[in-house]
């Protein structure tokens, strides 16, 4: 296991930013097979059209490598990490791709298969996002209406269950993310 070196670097009331020293190459979530699959919340996707968002596509969102395919081999490290700083069970990863013109409006996550699988109720459901490169011209985060941009390789933000949040990928170059799940 990769002892990570982690720290919090800003928090708020239900979400806080934090940094973990890097250890993963470029190539080892990469290479991994990415799928694209539906938005899982059929109701965001008709607000999201009404407002007027992607009205041409049928598609938000991006691609994603999760626990039913191969996974990094350091994978493990970041689930235990994962468990151990914010006390978590159940942890799952899910290594995130979202290609040029790529978006997913503001939403919040309801963990409808997870929270299935483990029994859970939403509101001990939390979620992080690490970033796993540094930003490039036109990648966007947003959590509880603040905007992120600028990150570096290994920043992260954790939230608890319903916190609203975006993503968006309007620049050249794809965007990579690893998001973990758990619950307390």
């Amino acid at each position: 296991m990769t002892d990570i070196k982690s720290s919090i670097t800003e928090t708020h009331d239900r979400w806080h930013k934090g940094h973990i020293e890097p250890f993963w190459s470029d190539i080892s979530y990469k290479s991994l097979e990415y799928k694209y699959g539906n938005f899982n919340n059929p109701s965001d996707i008709i607000k999201w059209k009404k407002m007027g968002y992607n009205t041409t596509k049928k598609r938000f969102g991006g691609s994603l490598c999760d626990f039913k395919s191969t996974q990094p081999d350091w994978n493990q490290s970041i689930i235990d990490w994962f468990a151990k700083t914010f006390g978590m069970k159940d942890v799952g990863t899910g290594y995130y791709k979202m290609d040029t013109d790529m978006i997913l409006p503001v939403h919040s996550d309801t963990y409808e298969r997870y929270r299935k699988i483990f029994g859970v109720e939403l509101k001990h459901c939390h979620r992080a996002i690490i970033y796993l490169e540094d930003w490039k011209s036109g990648h966007m985060s947003e959590i509880d209406g603040v905007g992120f941009t600028n990150w570096k390789k290994g920043d992260y933000i954790f939230w608890e269950s319903d916190v609203p949040h975006m993503a968006a990928n309007i620049g050249l170059q794809p965007r990579y993310t690893l998001q973990i799940t758990g619950h307390r």
